[in-house]
């Protein structure tokens, strides 16, 4: 972001347009001087040095130091019968920038981001004029340069808050808020606050939110709030609540993506263990009568939305399961044999060994 912010004010400033100067001075060997500058063309701006820091309870600041530049135009003077004219060429060194970007959020929760304040200084400005009376120019140099010094800085902080404004304003407009993760669910994750700045880091509450895309409502459950670590050793933090999860779990069953099949070609061989009406008549006698040595297929699906919890201790999860058996007849068609409602206490331990997330399931 940065890299590319200061390349745009780059291209920016590099396209200043300063206002032709004009004015009378007086000049100790030839009295009064009338003067004027026109056809200010500025060659090139500058940036090497700047940096981006947090600026508490505003936003970001913008901190450029050592920027230059170099302009030319045409010069023409008039001081009592003598008339003349000719080309002067410009440098400013030393020119440094502040800027103040102040965050917030609009209703959509997109970002926004506006120029709080901008100062511009140079310290160093040096006009070199050439023609016939060049030397004249260069009696008063001072009074032009300190003119364009002031034209300079005024134009500086104009043309930033107009790029922030019609550019990187227009930009974040643009950004999406909401993405799509498969044919069933989309996740939102626009602003539910303006972004926070403190001293050391920039926080953004994002929604995280997933939705249904064929059906979407409001989640029956607030978000919970985030707590970080204060030391900020790291660059980025990453955090998520079980709300982010719970509505994950609340659009896949709205969208009916929570049911599974199981059948026989996905059993391992290995294993010995056939899905057939044999292996259960043990316990349902009436199988092997009605439906002898058919194979079988079971359905499984999750009546109500499985909801995970996050506590010191892990995650615990209870999802409910219902099973559905069927013998597959002859002719391919579904018989239902029975209904198993299952209920399964799960809970994880989440760590970090080196470098890597890892966790170990408790399966109840």
């Amino acid at each position: 972001a940065h890299e590319q912010g200061i390349a745009i004010l780059e291209k920016e400033l590099a396209q200043l347009h300063l206002p032709d100067i004009s004015g009378d001075s007086r000049v100790l060997q030839v009295g009064k001087v009338h003067y004027e500058l026109s056809r200010l063309r500025l060659r090139d701006f500058h940036l090497p040095y700047s940096r981006i820091t947090p600026i508490s309870n505003v936003g970001l600041q913008v901190s450029i130091s050592n920027a230059f530049a170099e302009l030319d135009g045409d010069w023409r003077v008039k001081f009592l019968f003598v008339r003349d004219h000719g080309s002067f060429n410009l440098k400013v060194e030393n020119v440094y920038i502040k800027i103040i970007l102040r965050l917030g959020s609009d209703a959509t929760g997109k970002p926004t981001i506006s120029t709080s304040d901008c100062s511009a200084r140079i310290s160093k400005v040096r006009v070199l004029f050439s023609g016939k009376f060049g030397w004249l120019y260069n009696l008063f140099h001072r009074v032009i340069e300190s003119r364009l010094r002031k034209n300079l800085e005024r134009k500086v902080c104009d043309n930033v808050a107009k790029s922030v404004h019609n550019e990187l304003q227009m930009y974040i407009q643009t950004l999406p808020v909401t993405a799509r993760i498969d044919d069933k669910t989309g996740i939102d994750y626009a602003l539910v606050a303006p972004p926070r700045a403190t001293a050391q880091s920039l926080d953004a509450d994002l929604k995280g939110e997933f939705y249904s895309l064929g059906h979407r409502s409001t989640a029956p459950f607030s978000p919970l709030p985030l707590a970080f670590p204060s030391d900020h050793n790291r660059m980025v933090y990453f955090g998520a609540s079980s709300y982010f999860f719970n509505t994950a779990g609340i659009a896949y069953h709205k969208a009916g993506a929570l049911v599974f099949e199981i059948t026989e070609a996905m059993i391992p061989k290995e294993t010995g263990f056939r899905l057939d009406t044999s292996v259960f008549s043990a316990f349902i006698p009436q199988l092997e009568e009605m439906y002898p040595n058919m194979p079988m297929k079971f359905r499984l699906s999750a009546p109500t939305a499985p909801f995970l919890t996050i506590g010191p201790g892990g995650i615990s999860f209870q999802p409910i399961v219902d099973a559905q058996a069927y013998a597959i007849l002859p002719n391919s068609s579904l018989a239902p044999l029975f209904l198993l409602s299952l209920v399964r206490n799960m809970s994880a331990v989440i760590n970090v060994r080196s470098g890597r997330i890892v966790g170990s399931l408790d399966v109840g």
